[in-house]
């Protein structure tokens, strides 16, 4: 009985200090996370853009004709 409850105070050990471990990792870390997200945020939104631009330039550009009718006269 003795083994089982070292085991379960070992185990509590190792959840608290990989919890601990875990938060620490983050509070030092957090301003690069951030600053990394805000890059993948920009990139994915420069993207977007870039990649719906050739497809409404398309759309709002109208087709040339393929024949023109005859000159206008002058007055």
């Amino acid at each position: 009985m003795q083994k089982v409850i070292n085991l379960l105070a070992v185990l509590s050990f190792l959840g608290t200090a990989s919890l601990i471990g875990g938060s620490a990792y983050v509070l030092l870390n957090k301003e690069a996370m951030i600053e990394a997200a805000k890059k993948e945020v920009a990139n994915a939104a420069v993207e977007a853009v870039t990649s719906a631009l050739p497809g409404m330039l398309d759309s709002s550009m109208p087709e040339l004709p393929s024949t023109t009718g005859p000159a206008i006269p002058l007055p």
